[in-house]
């Protein structure tokens, strides 16, 4: 991996990411969004929601085991700097990109405080806040706690699947045998 000038300020400055709490950025994005005249739409909530500081330090933490000498053998067979960039590390990074991927989709599909900053359209809310939503209502209209449970329960159901899909990315030793002692 080349370094430049700046790397560890930068990497610094983006795990700082990690201690800032949504609640904090949350006026800031919806200001932001605005701007964009993305205000009031899905894609308010999935773009300020896509980069995680918590996903940039798996992914450089994890890269920092890929064998260099897998990366130098790759080059002596005549691959590119894009191709290894492209063919072969994500294939070897798979593990970290799908946890990282997942524990993202998770978080967003859990999150009930951004749409609610970001979303002024009540048929626009995610499922989740939809639940909160009928939660606090329960106590006067008694049917709208079972419909809660359920609807908890068919909330769930994505996030099950998509983990059962994509557990077979979570592979150990693909680099096992690739380099020589």
């Amino acid at each position: 991996m080349a370094a430049f000038r700046g790397r560890e300020a930068l990497f610094n400055v983006v795990l700082a990411g990690v201690l800032l709490p949504m609640t904090a950025l949350g006026l800031p994005l919806f200001l932001l969004m605005s701007e964009l005249g993305l205000a009031n739409t899905y894609w308010a909530v999935l773009l300020s929601s896509l980069v995680s500081p918590f996903g940039v330090y798996l992914s450089r933490v994890y890269a920092a085991t890929v064998p260099d000498d897998v990366l130098d053998a790759a080059r002596s067979d005549g691959a590119g700097e894009w191709r290894i960039f492209l063919r072969i590390v994500p294939r070897i990074m798979s593990p970290a990109l799908v946890t990282i991927f997942l524990f993202q989709f998770v978080a967003i599909w859990n999150n009930s405080f951004l749409p609610l900053v970001m979303l002024s359209d009540n048929s626009l809310y995610p499922i989740t806040l939809g639940l909160t939503s009928w939660q606090g209502f329960a106590d006067r209209q008694p049917i709208l706690q079972t419909l809660t449970v359920v609807g908890s329960m068919v909330a769930v159901i994505p996030l099950i699947v998509l983990s059962g899909a994509l557990k077979r990315f979570w592979r150990a030793g693909l680099t096992e045998g690739s380099v020589r002692e």
